[in-house]
């Protein structure tokens, strides 16, 4: 008899058991088979070129001579992609968990632009929020790392929210009154025609950004603006102070309440087994504990840090 198998936490838009469901959602949602790295591999590139369309596509030139070409070409991604999200839907067991999901709610909007644009042509420049899908890259390369880092910075910034709205509003006041300042001294004749006139200026002139449009002409409305550039620099400096605190103080809650000997948690994987299917196999495994198959090679495996498995599960056991 094999060893018993800890139950793993069902997917949550619903793995199927078997049939075709099965077979499509170990493609379309499964990273670790070969097919399924292949496919959003695939995914990735056709989402890449879709973007190049339309970004060739708002060009006057390629569009004059190249439109019908590139028209036709949308609208192919767009019937390949309304394909693929549907067949995400009809293989899941919930498929109103993956159409209200982060990653179905682009995948609904990476397809509606061209839709939309039958009836508001400006819509159809929209179509470039496809760039959103290619969040999937870090699923499919196995970037989680990477994530751990985003959701660090997620909390830093979190744990900062008030010190930043503080923040915030100090600029406010000050881009307020100097810009109310600037609108005394220069007036309308040197381009300050209004108060959010001036405030405008005194956001771009504090950022550092100085567009250039609005400048002062007189000695005094110079010497405020100087003022004020010396003053965005400091400016600047602040929010990032804020945001760096906040993550050396996760960092350092984190060493205090890390046990002293304790190895590093095993990266959370879903490895498949490509004859039967099942998933949630342990990263050290070399085959498959329902039926013996040997596993396909994982990242660890690649890089040389996996430890030896042990032999496979032995069928003529009791």
């Amino acid at each position: 008899m094999n060893p018993a198998v800890n139950p793993q936490p069902e997917p949550v838009y619903g793995r199927p058991q078997s049939g075709w469901q099965l077979a499509l959602y170990t493609v379309v949602f499964e990273a670790d088979t070969r097919a399924g790295r292949r496919f959003d591999q695939v995914l990735i590139a056709v989402i890449l070129i879709s973007i190049a369309v339309v970004m060739a596509d708002s060009i006057e030139p390629v569009n004059t001579q190249y439109g019908r070409y590139l028209n036709v070409a949308e609208w192919f991604f767009t019937l390949l992609f309304t394909a693929e999200y549907l067949a995400r839907l009809l293989c899941v067991r919930y498929p109103m968990r993956y159409a209200t999901s982060f990653f179905g709610v682009i995948d609904l909007i990476a397809v509606l632009p061209t839709y939309l644009a039958l009836f508001v042509p400006e819509l159809h420049l929209l179509i470039d929020v496809r760039v959103l899908r290619l969040l999937r890259v870090f699923r499919i390369f196995k970037l989680t790392e990477y994530l751990v880092e985003y959701q660090s910075l997620g909390r830093a910034l979190a744990a900062s929210r008030r010190k930043i709205l503080v923040f915030l509003s100090a600029v406010l006041m000050l881009v307020l009154v100097m810009g109310t300042v600037m609108y005394v001294v220069e007036g309308r004749a040197n381009g300050f025609t209004s108060i959010p006139t001036s405030v405008y200026w005194a956001i771009s002139t504090v950022t550092t950004v100085g567009f250039g449009d609005i400048t002062p002409k007189t000695d005094l409305g110079r010497l405020i603006s100087s003022f004020m550039m010396l003053l965005g620099w400091g400016t600047l400096a602040v929010p990032t102070g804020i945001v760096t605190a906040e993550m050396a103080a996760h960092r350092r809650g984190e060493a205090s309440t890390a046990p002293q000997n304790a190895s590093p948690p095993e990266p959370a994987v879903s490895r498949i087994c490509d004859s039967c299917q099942s998933a949630g196999h342990a990263s050290q495994a070399l085959y498959c504990l329902n039926c013996g198959t040997k596993l396909p090679v994982n990242a660890a495996d690649l890089t040389g840090t996996a430890p030896v498995a042990s032999r496979p599960p032995d069928s003529s056991s009791p």
